[in-house]
């Protein structure tokens, strides 16, 4: 403390000499002082402090900051199996059960079909495609034979 004090009295010795006009005196800080206010000392300890307990968000090492989300996540889901779900909820659930038993039946129907020898599937296919060639044209006879009807009545 006497140093700086005298380095400020040598200071200010020098500022009025230097500025003759000026009734001001300034006095300057010299290089590698400890002359800040305790204050800022006192907010760079507290800071680093905070920093080595990890209180500073931003400054948290990402697995800290990761188990806090799996925390949080895990106690949302908690309060959500507590509550009772909502009508629309449970209709939702249905339909999504519904679904994923259609998509399981037309798994298990190509598996079946697959399983299946191809000449028999080429032969079913024939089949199908002449029943419903037969059953056109007994359409068009029935179509036909309206028409006759009710032309010769």
């Amino acid at each position: 403390m006497r140093e700086n004090s005298a380095g400020l009295q040598l200071l200010s010795r020098q500022s009025t000499a230097d500025s003759s006009g000026d009734e001001t005196v300034h006095p300057r800080k010299l290089n590698g002082s400890s002359a800040d206010p305790p204050s800022y000392q006192n907010l760079h300890r507290e800071l680093l402090l905070s920093h080595k307990r990890g209180l500073l968000l931003e400054e948290k090492p990402e697995l800290k900051r990761v188990l806090e989300q799996r925390r949080l996540e895990l106690h949302k889901e908690e309060e959500m199996a507590q509550r009772r779900p909502s009508d629309l909820e449970t209709e939702l659930r249905k339909r999504q059960q519904k679904m994923q038993e259609y998509e399981q039946e037309e798994i298990r129907q190509r598996e079946n079909q697959q399983k299946i020898p191809e000449f028999v599937r080429v032969k079913d296919n024939l089949r199908r495609t002449q029943t419903s060639e037969q059953e056109d044209a007994v359409e068009e006879d029935r179509t036909q034979n309206r028409v006759y009807n009710k032309t010769t009545t």
